[in-house]
Formats: C-alpha cells, sequence, structure tokens
C-alpha cells in the first residue's frame, strides 16, 4: 500500500482528542512511506493531518476546487497540489491515487466522500479497503443508521462487515493492509426484478 486517501473535516471539532488523533495517525503514514491523498487544505483536520505528515517526513498530495483555493484554504507546502474546477474532479482523482481510503470526523463533505467510495466498491467500479478512524466514538450514531438499513433491507450485512472501523491507528493501518473484500456481488433484491 503506497497511499491512502483521506476524508475529514474542515474544522478541528470541539474535543482536543481528534487533531491527538489526527497526528498519530499523520506520523504512521509518514513512518511506513504511506502518502497522504487528501482534500488540499490547510484548515481544520485537513491540516492537521497534512501537517503531521510533512512533519515527520512523509508525502502529501492534495486536491482542491479552485473555488476553495480562492478561499485561500489551500495548503502551500505539499508535495503536489492539484487543482480541480468541481468536487467530481477532486473525487475522482483522489479515488485513482488512493489504494485505500480512512474517514475521519468531519462533516456532509467526509459523509458524501465515504459513502460514494463505499458505493463504488460495492458496484465494483473500485475494490479497495474503506476504514473509518473512530476516534472518540465519532462515527458510533452512523453505524447504527447503517445497522438500521440492514434490518430494513436496504443494505446488505456483508457490506457492513466489509468496513473497518477502529480507533487505534496502528491496528487501523495494520487492517487495512490486511484487507480482504468479503462483499457479495447480490446487492439488489432480484425478487423484484
Amino acid at each position: 500500500m503506497k497511499s491512502i486517501g483521506i476524508f475529514c473535516g474542515a474544522n478541528t471539532g470541539q474535543d482536543p482528542i481528534y487533531s491527538e488523533a489526527s497526528v498519530a495517525l499523520g506520523k504512521l503514514m509518514a513512518e511506513q512511506t504511506i502518502a497522504l491523498v487528501y482534500g488540499g487544505g490547510n484548515v481544520g483536520l485537513m491540516g492537521v493531518i497534512a501537517d503531521a505528515v510533512l512533519e515527520y517526513g512523509g508525502k502529501a498530495i492534495g486536491v482542491i476546487p479552485q473555488s476553495l483555493v480562492d478561499r485561500e484554504v489551500a495548503h502551500k507546502g505539499l508535495h503536489e497540489l492539484h487543482v480541480v474546477q468541481t468536487m467530481h474532479e477532486r473525487k475522482a482523482i483522489m479515488a485513482a491515487r488512493s489504494d485505500a481510503f480512512v474517514a475521519m470526523p468531519g462533516g456532509f463533505g467526509t459523509f458524501d466522500e465515504i459513502c460514494e467510495i463505499i458505493t463504488w466498491n460495492q458496484l465494483g467500479i473500485i475494490k479497495k479497503p474503506v476504514a473509518f478512524y473512530n476516534i472518540n466514538g465519532y462515527y458510533d450514531k452512523f453505524f447504527e443508521m447503517i445497522s438500521h438499513t440492514i434490518t430494513e433491507g436496504f443494505v446488505k450485512k456483508d457490506q457492513l462487515e466489509n468496513l473497518i472501523i477502529e480507533d487505534n491507528p496502528v491496528i487501523l493501518l495494520q487492517k487495512i493492509r490486511e484487507f480482504s473484500d468479503a462483499t457479495s456481488d447480490y446487492w439488489i433484491d432480484f425478487k423484484r426484478i
């Protein structure tokens, strides 16, 4: 594994643990020579993890829409900064440049990005590990919602089982390296066709 796409917030959150855990993951990625591929910002947890990767000698690649560059939120110290026109382009480049994906705490943008990657895996567009760095139990309610979708028959159980959920960055990276796709190709309810 050469690179991980990280989706995370443009804010740091209320609890310092989010930034502290982001630094820990960035440091580990640098030590394990795993390049960071992320949204290219210098704000929030995006800036925190990018700075940590760079501080510890790692490689950081940003992909950012021009509209955010215009708002002066682009990180100026990255190895590569790809400026694109749309969020769709951003996600496509990040997907192509990443061997795996991790969602850290974030807001709507983070939810959108990681859910799109999960969907691409489900549809067979890509087959890459998807993990949640569940700092401080941030994603617990999200997984309750996914469990509800399974109970109600809209998501197959193996889709949830295929996601990596971890709050320890060492174990998180280990599980990503050991990932083996266990989902079936039967995500459609064929009895309705």
